[in-house]
């Protein structure tokens, strides 16, 4: 469904498609989560780890759908105000989930050092994409040196997080007691062969590359045909689109007391949607594509800093106490992405 064809039907038959697209993204996100699972439990692989390398790489493909396309129709910043969108809504999700599932804080059954070196290293890299768009950028055969780092700097932080999963020299004194949340243990390992759920992962990965594009299309031709701007468009309703595959699978490992997997799905996603910059940027035939961007992205990229050091804050301190059912960091999470919106709003 090319975006050009989008736009030519009626806006209730967009809207009807992105409602199919969402329901498949959904059911499909659920079922990811429960193989990833089964295959972390056969492998010996890290939740955080599933969630972060695996889970956040599979739920990232409507962003690249969304990326390639819009930056090859030469509407760069709303590609990339979708992956900076998306990086920030996806804590945000965390957030929301925090307050429907149980009564515990989310951030206080955390445990894991790997989580909060994925945290860290996630603000590091939404920081250098605010650091690059103040400076501006030049070409470097024909790719922006930014976009270069910006990638390069993704896929350490990939490699640093997985090595300190395997070799964090310290541990949490004493691990949090299993707390319920209201939502039975579920065991995943079951009998089925590894080559079974790889394939059966791999079939829900399909679907959600599918059903992302069809979002992801239908979203921006909703953009045009509703007369929002690109900046906010691009921020607030593709990235959530392309974030469903993130509330599906979030929710489902939550649901799963899965609690490292769903933050580290959250802040792999966003390690992706930085490296997509340098896809951007490859699609787009005017320059460096972070020239093309401006107050607005990089306001955009240090809220996905703030949300993600505040969800930090709350892993480090680990307490308890909740306010309408979650922890006062998903409410703090809530508040500040609240505000921001009105500032992006504001400078749109």
């Amino acid at each position: 469904m090319p975006l050009s064809a989008a736009q030519d039907y009626p806006l209730w038959i967009n809207s009807l498609i992105f409602l199919v697209a969402a329901v498949f993204i959904w059911f499909a996100g659920t079922r990811l989560v429960r193989y990833l699972d089964a295959i972390a439990v056969k492998t010996g692989l890290g939740q955080a780890f599933v969630g972060m390398l695996l889970l956040g790489s599979i739920t990232s493909l409507p962003e690249i759908a969304n990326v390639m396309t819009s930056s090859s129709m030469g509407n760069p910043s709303l590609a990339i105000n979708n992956l900076l969108g998306s990086a920030s809504i996806n804590v945000l999700l965390l957030a929301i989930a925090d307050s429907f599932i149980g009564r515990d804080a989310l951030t206080s059954l955390v445990a894991q050092p790997a989580t909060l070196m994925q945290a860290t290293l996630s603000m590091i890299v939404m920081a250098l994409v605010a650091t690059a768009i103040t400076s501006g950028d030049t070409s470097v055969l024909g790719i922006g040196a930014w976009s270069i780092a910006a990638f390069a700097s993704s896929i350490g932080a990939f490699w640093l997080c997985a090595q300190y999963e395997r070799t964090a020299p310290w541990a949490v004194k004493e691990e949090p007691q299993s707390k319920e949340r209201g939502i039975p243990s579920v065991e995943n390992a079951g009998p089925q062969s590894l080559r079974l759920l790889i394939a059966r992962a791999a079939v829900a990965g399909v679907v959600i590359f599918i059903a992302g594009y069809c979002l992801s299309q239908t979203g921006d031709a909703l953009a045009v045909q509703t007369g929002l701007g690109a900046g906010l468009v691009g921020f607030v309703l593709i990235g959530v689109s392309t974030s469903l595959p993130e509330l599906s699978t979030i929710v489902a490992a939550l649901r799963m007391r899965k609690y490292e997997m769903a933050i580290g799905e959250v802040l792999g996603t966003n390690f992706v949607n930085v490296s997509l910059i340098l896809l951007a940027d490859a699609m787009f035939t005017g320059g460096p594509v972070i020239n093309e961007l401006g107050r607005f992205e990089i306001a955009s990229a240090l809220l996905g800093v703030v949300l993600t050091g505040v969800l930090l804050i709350g892993l480090l301190e680990r307490r308890n106490p909740t306010f309408l059912r979650m922890g006062y960091d998903s409410l703090a999470i809530m508040l500040a992405f609240s505000g921001c919106l009105v500032m992006l709003y504001a400078m749109r």
